[in-house]
C-alpha cells in the first residue's frame, strides 16, 4: 500500500540542510557584513555558524525558527571578531597605520564607516532591522530586550547616521 504524506506531517518535517543554506546564506551574509564592515570576515562567520547548525541539524531543524538560531551563533561570533578588529585597530595607531583597499563603492565605504562609529547595540539593531528585514518584536526577541528598547536604539542610530552621513564627503569629494 502506497503511503500518502498529510499536509500536517509535511509542514512539521524539518526542511532541507542545503534549501535552509541557499535560503538563508546570502542575506545573513550582507547583513554580518555590513556590521563587520567586511565581506569576507562575514561570510566566515555566517560559514562557519550554518557548519555548527549542520552539525546539529537533527535538533536545529525542529526549532520554530533555525534561521534565527543561526543568526544568534553567526552574531556572537561577529562580536567577537569585532572585538579582536577593535583591538588589531588599536595595536595598530600605535605603530604604523597599514592602508587597505575597500572593493566597494563610495556610498557603501561612507556608509560602513558610519556604522563603525555608531555603539554596538545601535549597529546590530540598525542592521538587522534595515539590512535583515526583520521587524523590531523578532530583534528584542533575539537580543532578549525590551522592543522600547529596540525602538531606542534604532532611533539613536538612526539620529547618529544622519549626522555621519551629512558629514561624508560625496563621490566627488564636495560635502
Amino acid at each position: 500500500m502506497l503511503e500518502v504524506e498529510s499536509p500536517v506531517a509535511a509542514r512539521t518535517k524539518p526542511p532541507d540542510f542545503n534549501e535552509f543554506y541557499h535560503a538563508c546564506y546570502g542575506r545573513l551574509a550582507a547583513q554580518l557584513s555590513a556590521y563587520l564592515g567586511d565581506a569576507a570576515e562575514a561570510e566566515d562567520v555566517v560559514q562557519e555558524a550554518l557548519l555548527r547548525a549542520w552539525s546539529r541539524w537533527g535538533q536545529v531543524s525542529r526549532y520554530e525558527e533555525p534561521v534565527a538560531w543561526v543568526r544568534r551563533v553567526a552574531w556572537n561570533m561577529a562580536t567577537s571578531r569585532w572585538r579582536r578588529i577593535v583591538l588589531h585597530n588599536r595595536v595598530l595607531r600605535r605603530g604604523i597605520r597599514a592602508e587597505t583597499v575597500e572593493a566597494l563603492g563610495p556610498d557603501n565605504v561612507a556608509l560602513v564607516a558610519a556604522l563603525r562609529q555608531i555603539p554596538a547595540q545601535q549597529r546590530r539593531a540598525i542592521v538587522l532591522h534595515y539590512f535583515g528585514d526583520l521587524t523590531v518584536a523578532t530583534i528584542a526577541t533575539e537580543l532578549g530586550v525590551a522592543r522600547g528598547t529596540v525602538l531606542s536604539w534604532l532611533h539613536r542610530g538612526r539620529a547618529r547616521l544622519a549626522t555621519l552621513l551629512a558629514d561624508a564627503p560625496t563621490e566627488g569629494g564636495l560635502s
